[in-house]
C-alpha cells in the first residue's frame, strides 16, 4: 500500500511540475525540438547522412538531458523558496517521490520530441526495432543520470541565489551536451575518445550509436559504458544523500 502511494505521488508530483506550465505555453514543446534540434542544420550542411543520424542522437539525449539537469536544479530551488517543498511535506509524501516527481516531468515534456526524432531516424533506417529498446533504456539512464547530478548541484548550492543557479544550470546544460561528443561521433577525437565514456550524456551517445550500427564497439566496452554510467548515477545520488534536507529547520 505504501509503495503504490509512493508511485501515485511521483506521479502527481510530476503531473503539478509539467501540465500547468504546458497549459499556459504549449509552444513549450516545439520550443524543446527547435532547441534540441539546432545543430542538425549545419550537420545537414556539412556532412552526409551519417552526420545528421549523429545529429538526431545528439538531439534525443539533447531533449533528455538539458531539461533534466536544469530542473534538477532551478526547480529544487525555487520550490525551496516558494515553500512548496514543505507544503507537500505537509501531505505528507516520501522525499522519494518528491524528487523522482520533479525528475520525471521535464521527461514528460520531452516525450514528443524524441519521438520526432526517433521517427526520423527510423525513417533513414538506423533506428530499428531490435535498436529501439536500448536506446529507450539508454534515453531513461542518461535522463536518471542527469537528473541526479542537477539535485546534487542544488543540494550543495544550498545558499545560492535564484540568479546564480539559473545561470549555472544554462551553463551546465551547454557543456554536457555540446562540448563533449554528442551530437557528433566521438571517433572524431582520436586517441582521446575515451574521454566520452566519462560524461553521461556522451557515453549514452556512444551507446546509442552502437546499437543503431554507428560505431561498432566490444560486447566488453559496452559493458565498461554501462558500469561507469551506473557508478556516476549511484555517485551522485550518494552525495545527494549525504547533504540533502527534507525540511527546513
Amino acid at each position: 500500500m505504501k509503495f503504490s502511494k509512493a508511485v501515485k505521488d511521483t506521479f502527481i508530483i510530476s503531473w503539478i511540475k509539467s501540465y500547468p506550465d504546458f497549459k499556459r505555453n504549449p509552444l513549450t514543446l516545439v520550443l524543446v525540438v527547435v532547441i534540441s534540434s539546432a545543430p542538425l542544420f549545419f550537420m545537414a550542411l556539412g556532412g552526409g547522412q551519417n552526420a545528421v543520424v549523429n545529429g538526431l542522437i545528439g538531439a534525443m539525449v539533447s531533449s533528455v538531458a538539458f531539461r533534466g539537469v536544469t530542473a534538477g536544479i532551478t526547480d529544487i530551488y525555487w520550490d525551496r523558496y516558494v515553500k512548496i517543498r514543505e507544503m507537500i511535506t505537509a501531505m505528507p509524501v516520501a522525499p522519494a517521490s518528491y524528487a523522482l516527481g520533479v525528475a520525471l516531468a521535464p521527461l514528460i515534456i520531452s516525450v514528443p520530441s524524441l519521438i520526432f526524432f526517433g521517427v526520423l531516424a527510423a525513417y533513414l533506417g538506423f533506428l530499428t526495432l531490435n535498436a529501439l529498446m536500448m536506446v529507450v533504456v539508454s534515453l531513461i539512464v542518461v535522463w536518471a543520470a542527469v537528473s541526479t547530478m542537477g539535485f546534487m548541484i542544488s543540494t550543495y548550492l544550498l545558499k545560492s541565489s535564484w540568479v546564480v543557479l539559473n545561470n549555472l544550470s544554462t551553463l551546465l546544460g551547454l557543456i554536457v551536451i555540446f562540448i563533449p561528443p554528442v551530437y557528433y561521433s566521438e571517433a572524431q577525437l582520436g586517441a582521446l575518445s575515451w574521454l566520452s565514456i566519462i560524461v553521461p550524456t556522451s557515453n549514452v551517445a556512444g551507446l546509442m550509436r552502437s546499437y543503431m550500427g554507428l560505431l561498432p564497439l566490444p560486447m566488453s566496452v559496452v559493458l565498461i559504458r554501462w558500469l561507469v554510467l551506473a557508478a556516476t548515477t549511484i555517485f551522485f545520488i550518494a552525495l545527494t544523500i549525504r547533504k540533502a534536507r527534507w525540511q527546513e529547520k
